[in-house]
Formats: C-alpha cells, sequence, structure tokens
C-alpha cells in the first residue's frame, strides 16, 4: 500500500460532494441501491482539501462528486496529500468522479425536460417556471438550459428539485457519473 492509498478507515466509505443539493442526490441513489454510505456536502469543492485532511487523507474508501469545470480544484486537493491526477480519467483512478457540468445538469438529462416539468408542476412550482422563461434572456434558450437556471434561481428549490429528481431514476441504470461513484462506494463497502 502507498503513502496515497492509506488502509480503509472503519466504517462505511464517505462521499465528498460539492454542496447539499448533490448529497441529496447520492443519499436518495445510493437507499435506492440499498448501498450505504456517509455523504458529506462540503460547502464547495474548495473545501476539499480540508475535507480529505480530516478523513486522513484520499484513499479507496473515500470518494468524491465535482462538477467538471471544479476538476481542477480536485487536482490540487490531491497534490496536497502526495497524490498526481491531473485529468478527468486519472481522478476517477482515485476515486473522483466529474460531472460533464454538473449534477442538475445530469438529472435533467438523464430524466428529460418533461419529467423535469412535470415534477415542477407536482412541486406547485410550474407557473413561477412558466414566467421565468419567458423573461428576455430565456426566451429563446433550450427547455433544458432554462430549468438548470430555474432550478438554482429559489432558495432551497435546488436541493429539493434535485430529491424528488432523484427518485424518478431507475437506481440499476444511472447516468454516468452518478454510476460510477455508486459503484466506486459499493465496492469500497465490501
Amino acid at each position: 500500500m502507498t503513502a496515497a492509498e492509506p488502509a480503509p478507515r472503519p466504517g462505511p466509505p464517505v462521499v465528498l460532494v460539492e454542496g447539499e443539493s448533490d448529497a441529496v442526490v447520492v443519499r436518495v441513489v445510493l437507499a435506492a441501491r440499498g448501498t450505504e454510505a456517509e455523504v458529506r456536502a462540503m460547502g464547495g469543492v474548495t473545501n476539499l482539501a480540508r475535507h480529505l485532511e480530516d478523513l486522513g487523507g484520499p484513499g479507496p474508501d473515500v470518494l468524491v462528486l465535482v462538477d467538471a469545470g471544479e476538476v481542477r480544484f480536485a487536482a490540487g486537493a490531491l497534490r496536497r496529500h502526495g497524490v498526481r491526477a491531473e485529468t478527468t480519467e486519472e481522478l476517477t483512478w482515485h476515486g473522483v468522479f466529474a460531472c460533464e457540468r454538473d449534477l442538475e445538469d445530469v438529472l435533467i438529462g438523464a430524466v428529460g425536460p418533461t419529467v423535469v416539468v412535470d415534477v415542477l408542476a407536482g412541486m406547485a412550482e410550474l407557473a413561477g417556471f412558466r414566467t421565468f422563461a419567458q423573461m428576455p434572456q430565456w426566451r429563446d434558450q433550450p427547455v433544458a438550459d432554462q430549468l438548470h437556471r430555474f432550478a438554482g434561481a429559489g432558495s432551497g428549490r435546488k436541493a429539493r428539485l434535485a430529491a424528488r429528481l432523484a427518485e424518478r431514476l431507475d437506481p440499476w441504470d444511472l447516468p454516468p457519473p452518478l454510476d460510477a461513484l455508486v459503484q466506486a462506494v459499493e465496492g469500497a463497502a465490501r
């Protein structure tokens, strides 16, 4: 075992995610699969190095989910612990998984805009979305982009919507990188 791969800690694997809406999604998906993990919202990827420090460094039982635009912060956090990984593929080898854009985009793409609109209706948010979608800067944008922006535009909406969309996912047919993350958690739990 190298310095970059310490012995697994006792207990379930730890999954570090950027924010609470990400944590909600990962918790819902893991529960649907009957998989245990401690899921922690870091309050932003810039806190990854501190969280890794608190956990004794990276290891096979510490997994991370970040947005594609934040990969450089994950690479920097790993470097502080003696792990060299620059590309998304190299980060994956060390338990860091990156969403193409962000997890909300992954969810919207996986369930489709029609389902998201349906979920918003069930949350009594459809009228607000329709008003938002008619704003001049959003009127001519693709519906998926409108939904993505609307999700983050209201207090607490992002986490509430993320939870409901995660419930709509087939836990045995997850989109990347959620599938890779869940498989890694299940592997670390064995």
